[in-house]
């Protein structure tokens, strides 16, 4: 294999398989912790200043929807090359996806800052809490190409099955970030006066410029991945319609995911108050740690397919699948006797007042009936995604997620807010029933 790359198409699968998706997970939680840092050290300063980052970091989850089209590209791409044993044509899918992740990042930045007031327009926000939001973004779209490079290097990591290295060098940005929030929000008294909710912007700017300094210095050392490929090459038709080819589903389906979780969000404050808020975003907080435990195995899963698939070793992969699958479904089983059983003390953990507990333990409830539904529909997408299929998890998604939208709205008619959260049951237990049967029909015709 290229030096510095793991060979997955050999020895045995389930060892390599978890090792390889722990990063994966550190390294996604890790991600997840740079808003909620922010929002946890500027609490002191006001409730409107809270909102402020809460819009604009659903937005930016929104936008980094375009930075999966090279991710996914990179992790499903590379791995394919290494698994056919053509080390250059890995070599010429990581500089294109690089290049790409700089182009498609300078555009998203220009857009953001250019565009912070009238695109923050949607939320609705209060004057005090749209003009914090707007300085907030305008400092922090200057982080954009950082993450953007740096959700390319770790999907560049991932598909040369080394997820332990993108995962330190992400923790050592968080650290950073979590040491210069305060110093930057309140300053030092007799040194230098705190910035507020623009120094939380910087802090995060600084945070992601050192975890992609970190990244290109070790891409570049001489045991760097791949060989030290280019960064930035002329693009070729070929390779790069191949990486939109990849990434579009996936990036699609983020994107169209986040925006109806706005929406939802908007029709829980509708039916619930501010109750219903706090439920659905603080109970999806709570259900996002099992949510990025069963992605990081799928995207493990994918990583590890996509090598044995392009040696046509699919005996391997369908073992790899088995085996995510059996974990995942434990998972989902402890999850879903822990949401049912103790839903409203475990949401009483993150938010302790009775009234709000009672009525994020009614979101657990039901959230609990397609937990498993959930591990079926994101370790079959790894499967997809190794094979190079990405559109079929991409259709299945949207599709039934759109639905939740009318759905929510029928349901709450007849059953207030809880009709909401059995919109989103409803459509999670049909994605998780519709994608493997779409996999297992493929199989039957001999596809995969």
């Amino acid at each position: 294999m290229t030096t510095g790359a793991k060979d997955f198409t050999r020895g045995a699968i389930f060892g390599p398989l978890v090792k390889l998706a722990l990063p994966i997970m550190t390294t996604n939680f890790v991600q997840m912790l740079y808003y909620l840092t922010d929002m946890a050290w500027i609490g002191r300063l006001g409730s409107e200043q809270v909102a402020a980052v809460g819009a604009v970091g659903m937005l930016m989850w929104m936008f980094s929807s375009f930075a999966l089209f090279t991710k996914v590209a990179a992790e499903v791409s590379i791995g394919q090359a290494l698994g056919a044993r053509k080390n250059r044509v890995a070599k010429a899918f990581a500089s294109h996806t690089t290049t790409l992740s700089l182009i498609i990042s300078i555009v998203v930045a220009v857009f953001l800052f250019s565009s912070a007031d009238w695109v923050l327009s949607f939320f609705k926000l209060s004057p005090y809490t749209q003009a914090y939001a707007v300085e907030y973004l305008r400092i922090v779209s200057w982080s954009v190409p950082f993450s953007f490079l740096v959700m390319n290097f770790v999907g560049v990591y991932n598909g040369a099955g080394r997820s332990n290295i993108p995962m330190l060098l992400v923790c050592s940005g968080l650290v950073l970030n979590i040491i210069f929030d305060p110093l930057l929000i309140y300053g030092i008294d007799g040194i230098f006066k705190g910035m507020g909710i623009r120094g939380a912007a910087i802090a995060t700017v600084i945070a992601q410029g050192v975890v992609f300094s970190l990244l290109v210095y070790r891409l570049r050392r001489h045991d760097g991945i791949l060989n030290r490929f280019p960064f930035f090459v002329r693009l070729r038709s070929g390779v790069t319609v191949r990486i939109l080819r990849l990434g579009f589903p996936i990036a699609m389906m983020t994107l169209f995911f986040a925006i109806i979780n706005s929406y939802l969000v908007r029709i829980a404050s509708i039916y619930g108050g501010h109750l219903g808020v706090v439920a659905k975003t603080a109970g999806g907080q709570i259900e996002g740690i099992t949510w990025i435990t069963a992605q990081g195995f799928s995207t493990a899963l994918g990583a590890f397919v996509a090598q044995n698939f392009a040696a046509g070793k699919m005996s391997r992969a369908w073992m790899a699948y088995r085996y995510t699958l059996g974990l995942m479904l434990t998972l989902g089983i402890l999850v879903t006797l822990a949401f049912l059983f103790a839903g409203e003390q475990i949401f009483g953990v993150i938010v302790p007042e009775p009234a709000a507990a009672t009525a994020g333990g009614k979101f657990l409830f039901v959230a609990a009936f397609y937990q498993i539904f959930m591990m079926l529909e994101l370790t079959t997408q790894g499967m997809f995604n190794g094979t190079g299929r990405t559109m079929p998890p991409a259709v299945i998604s949207i599709i039934f997620n759109l639905a939740r939208i009318p759905m929510a709205y029928i349901f709450a008619s007849w059953m207030g807010i809880e009709g909401v959260w059995w919109a989103i049951a409803i459509s999670g237990i049909i994605k998780g029933i519709a994608l493997p049967i779409w996999l297992v029909k493929l199989r039957r015709e001999r596809k995969v």
